[in-house]
């Protein structure tokens, strides 16, 4: 079983290289389309989903409308919940970021020159060299923004990748069969029952604070744990404006919930 998360940005041929990647491995590519897919299948709205294409055009100017701290917990449940299933190749997201305790999972980097990255985009979009070299930069910070303001993340920060590929000096290919040959070896655990049980809790968890932000509950004083799956504790003290059923309730909507145990207490504030 192989779970490896692929990073880079536009014209280093990530995509092509992850798609090759997960076709010999036999296992599931998760690209933008397919992480939307799993966010609808645990829950999620299309609407949650407006700003989730990380390359898209004017997303922060989207993300700045919404509520940085929902996305963050959003892409975290989605990426929780592919990695719970053991293998996949993921592309982007911040998913090395949110699985860096993971040992079992391996995180690569992609990376290539102006120049390759600017000839590559040229030749695939039919545009001139100029044009390529402003979308690249233009794309390069808005995914730079991206991480720092919504996961606070330094794209320059190359510490949580295990493999660093420059794809200009060695090829598409070699960083393919790289890949696939590290994915393969022992050094990379297969993901224990126990981690696959921990990111299913983790995935729950981050649905359970998005239902929550979303209905206006302050998560600043209230707990929140899932000490078992499908279970879910609150602790710490609820939002004055509302009461513990309340908060219940909306934790007992989201889907995944069986159970809800509330050790919480209505904020003293509320008594005033």
């Amino acid at each position: 079983m192989s779970l490896i998360t692929m990073t880079g940005g536009i014209g280093c041929g990530i995509r092509e290289v992850a798609g090759e990647v997960a076709r010999r491995l036999d296992v599931e590519l998760f690209d933008d389309e397919r992480l939307q897919n799993v966010a609808l299948d645990i829950g999620f709205s299309s609407q949650d989903l407006k700003a989730f294409d990380e390359k898209a055009p004017g997303l922060l100017d989207r993300l700045f409308r919404r509520s940085p701290e929902t996305y963050d917990e959003l892409m975290a449940a989605v990426i929780y919940e592919v990695a719970r299933r053991g293998d996949g190749v993921i592309i982007g997201h911040g998913s090395p970021f949110f699985l860096k305790d993971f040992t079992c999972a391996l995180h690569v980097r992609m990376r290539a020159s102006k120049a390759f990255r600017t000839e590559r985009v040229a030749s695939r979009m039919q545009v001139e060299r100029q044009t390529a070299e402003e979308l690249i930069a233009r794309r390069d910070a808005e995914l730079k923004g991206f991480l720092h303001f919504i996961l606070r993340i330094d794209w320059g920060d190359l510490s949580p990748y295990d493999l660093v590929l420059n794809v200009d000096k060695i090829g598409t290919d070699a960083a393919v069969s790289l890949t696939v040959h590290l994915a393969e070896t022992n050094a990379i655990a297969a993901c224990t029952l126990n981690a696959l049980e921990a990111m299913e809790r983790l995935s729950l968890q981050k649905r359970v604070e998005v239902a929550l932000i979303k209905a206006n509950i302050s998560l600043q004083e209230l707990g929140i744990e899932v000490p078992q799956p499908g279970v879910v504790k609150l602790t710490g003290l609820i939002d004055p404006m509302r009461t513990v059923a309340g908060v219940s309730e909306v934790v007992r909507q989201v889907p995944g919930v069986e159970k809800v145990v509330s050790a919480a207490e209505r904020h003293p504030m509320a008594e005033l």
